[in-house]
C-alpha cells in the first residue's frame, strides 16, 4: 500500500467508524474539540490525520488505539529506505548519541521548533511540513517508555542563542529533559574555537548486543553507516566533539543562562 493509499484507508476508518456510532461531522468535532470544517478537511485529505487527531478520535470513537497504531504505520511507510534503518536503529538502541553544528537534535526538538526547521525547505507543502511535525514527535515516545535509551546530546551554543518565542520554549524545554536520568546535554562554547564537529551533524545508535549504527545527513542525502571502518570513524570524530563540550554541570549553567536572556525584562 502506497502512502496517500495508506492515509485514504485511514480517512475511510474515521468515516466508517464515526458512522457507526450515527456520529455527524459536527457532533464528532464538538466531543473532539475540532471545528466541523475541521474534521470534514480531515475525512476528504485535505487536511492531514496527523498523531493528535488520531489520537483524540481513538478516545472519542472508543477503537482501541486503532487509528494511532494506522497513522504511526502510514508513517513509517513515508520515510526514505534509508531512514527507516536508521529509525529502526534508534528504536532498538540502548544508547542514543547526537551532535548537530547548527540545530538542536530532531529527537529533542519542540513541535513548535521541528515546524520552523522543516519549513526551511521551500519545496515542502504545508502538509509535508506537518506530515513530517507528526513523524519527528512519534520518534520522540522512545524518551517516555518504560526503558528508555540513554541519549547524549552535545549541542553548539549557537545553535542556542536564536532569540525568538519559539526558541525560549526550545531551551524550556532543554532544561526539563535536561532533569531526566537518562538525558545527558553538553554544549560546546562559543570560544571552543574549530573542531571537527563543525564539518557536520553525525548520529550514533547502540543496540543491546553492543552493535554500533550510524548517520549522517548533508545537503544533497542522508547516510546509514554500519561498517566497522565507517563505525569507527564516527565513533573518533564522536569522541573529539565531545572532548571541547563543556561537562554537564557547566552545560547546565550555560543553558539556564541562555534561557534566562529570553525571560520577559
Amino acid at each position: 500500500m502506497g502512502h496517500e493509499d495508506a492515509f485514504a484507508f485511514i480517512r475511510d476508518q474515521v468515516r466508517r467508524q464515526r458512522a457507526l456510532r450515527g456520529m455527524s461531522q459536527e457532533e464528532f468535532g464538538k466531543r473532539a474539540n475540532y471545528s466541523a470544517s475541521t474534521v470534514s478537511a480531515a475525512e476528504t485529505g485535505t487536511r492531514p490525520i496527523d498523531m493528535p487527531y488520531a489520537t483524540r478520535a481513538d478516545e472519542i470513537l472508543d477503537t482501541g488505539g486503532l487509528l494511532v497504531s494506522l497513522v504511526k504505520a502510514a508513517q513509517r511507510d513515508n520515510q526514505p529506505t534509508w531512514f527507516k534503518r536508521w529509525l529502526d536503529a534508534e528504536r532498538a538502541a540502548t544508547q542514543l548519541r547526537y551532535y548537530h553544528p547548527t540545530l538542536i537534535p530532531g529527537l529533542l526538538q519542540t513541535e513548535n521548533y521541528a515546524r520552523a526547521v522543516l519549513r526551511l525547505d521551500p519545496t515542502r507543502t504545508d502538509a509535508e511540513v506537518e506530515k513530517l511535525v507528526a513523524a519527528r514527535l512519534q520518534r520522540q515516545e522512545i524518551l517516555t517508555r518504560d526503558e528508555p535509551p540513554l541519549v547524549i546530546a552535545v549541542l553548539d551554543e549557537s545553535a542556542l542563542r536564536q532569540r525568538d518565542a519559539i526558541m525560549a520554549e526550545q531551551l524550556r524545554h532543554l532544561l526539563r529533559m535536561a532533569e531526566l536520568p537518562y538525558v545527558q546535554l553538553h554544549v560546546i562554547p562559543a570560544d571552543a574555537g574549530l573542531h571537527i564537529g563543525l564539518s557536520g551533524q553525525l548520529a550514533l545508535a547502540r543496540s543491546a548486543d553492543g552493535n554500533w549504527t550510524g548517520n549522517l545527513e548533508n545537503q544533497l542525502a542522508d547516510f546509514v553507516v554500519v561498517d566497522e571502518d565507517g563505525i569507527a570513524t564516527l565513533l573518533a570524530r564522536w569522541e573529539s566533539v565531545r572532548s571541547v563540550a563543556l561537562p554537564q554541570n557547566q552545560s547546565l549553567a550555560l543553558l539556564k543562562e541562555v534561557e534566562s536572556q529570553h525571560a520577559p525584562q
